[in-house]
This record gives structure tokens, C-alpha cells and sequence, in this order.
């Protein structure tokens, strides 16, 4: 039986789920979309530690105030568990403006507990935080391809600004950046 949700600021004991629940997502959305051999690494010892140490500089030592972790919990018998992160802050991109812009670097639900609203209740923490910090538009980069996260952010209201990229995992993954209005 399902019990209390939160989305909640991210501990140090934390970041061990967090790691989890990114490399089970990233295989889940990811997965078809680059080589068999960059899906395995993802999950791979090495990798793990890199975005051990990363989720933990994040929490340690954020670049800036306006910079958080978040995590959704959900409690079932009793046991509280984190089942999902979002990671958000001032944006990045060379054509936005950091005081207004924001961007959402990483939203994760454990793929076992995706269609429960766990993602979208980190979605609304997240707006509710940038609002609170003064941003008023958001953005976020998602495989140009049709995967369950650009489904998600478009059928929350989000839609492709004209920015594209592609990153190199292996092979080429092209990217587009959506954005809502937030405020």
C-alpha cells in the first residue's frame, strides 16, 4: 500500500539511490538509442563512481545558490524510499541568460515506478523552486527521438525552442532542447 509522497532537498545518503535510479532511467530511455557496449558501461563500475562523485559535489558544493538536487520519496509499509531526482539550476547555454533561464540537467523516476506521479510531482517541486529563485523560463535537452521523457516533458506543456546538438556517446545522439514558461 502506498503511503505519503514528498519531494524533498537531497541528503549524503541519498546519492547511492540517486546513482541507481539515473543508471536504470538512462537505460530505459537511452537504451535503444546508442550502442549495446556504451548501455553496458553506463551501468559499469567506473561509471557508476563518476556520477557517485558527481551527485555528491552536487550536494557538497553546488556552483552556485540557485543550484539543487531533489528527490522524491514515496512510503510503502512503512518504509520511506527515494524513487526518483531532479537536478536544476541557473542554465547553461551560451544563448540564454543564467539570471532568468533555468534549466532542468537531470529528472528520473525508477522505471519500475514510472506512471505513478512521481515525475510530475518533481516537476512541479522544480518550477515551484525556480519560481521561488526568479526564473521565468525553463529549458531541458532530450533525445531528438521519440523516448518516454520528451513525451513526459511535452505532455506537461513543453515544447522544442529551435535549439539543437548532438552528443557523442559512442555514436551520435542528436538532442533537442524544449522550454516552458514558468511564473
Amino acid at each position: 500500500m502506498s503511503g505519503a509522497q514528498f519531494v524533498r532537498p537531497a541528503r549524503p545518503a541519498d546519492v547511492d539511490v540517486v546513482v541507481d535510479v539515473q543508471v536504470a532511467s538512462w537505460k530505459e530511455v537511452y537504451g535503444a538509442l546508442l550502442p549495446e557496449e556504451v548501455v553496458a558501461e553506463i551501468g559499469g563500475g567506473e561509471a557508476r563512481k563518476g556520477f557517485h562523485a558527481q551527485w555528491s559535489a552536487a550536494l557538497e558544493s553546488p556552483p552556485t545558490s540557485r543550484h539543487r538536487l531533489v528527490v522524491a520519496t514515496d512510503e510503502n509499509d512503512g518504509v520511506r524510499t527515494v524513487v526518483g531526482f531532479a537536478a536544476f539550476g541557473p542554465a547553461g547555454d551560451p544563448d540564454l541568460w543564467p539570471a532568468t533561464d533555468a534549466e532542468v540537467f537531470a529528472l528520473h523516476v525508477d522505471p519500475s515506478l514510472a506512471r505513478r506521479g512521481h515525475g510530475g510531482r518533481l516537476l512541479n517541486a522544480t518550477v515551484d523552486h525556480l519560481v521561488e529563485d526568479g526564473f521565468t523560463t525553463v529549458h531541458v535537452w532530450v533525445p531528438e527521438a521519440g523516448n518516454a521523457l520528451r513525451s513526459f516533458y511535452e505532455s506537461s506543456g513543453w515544447a522544442p525552442d529551435g535549439a539543437r546538438r548532438e552528443i557523442d556517446l559512442g555514436s551520435a545522439l542528436p538532442m533537442v532542447r524544449l522550454h516552458a514558461g514558468i511564473g
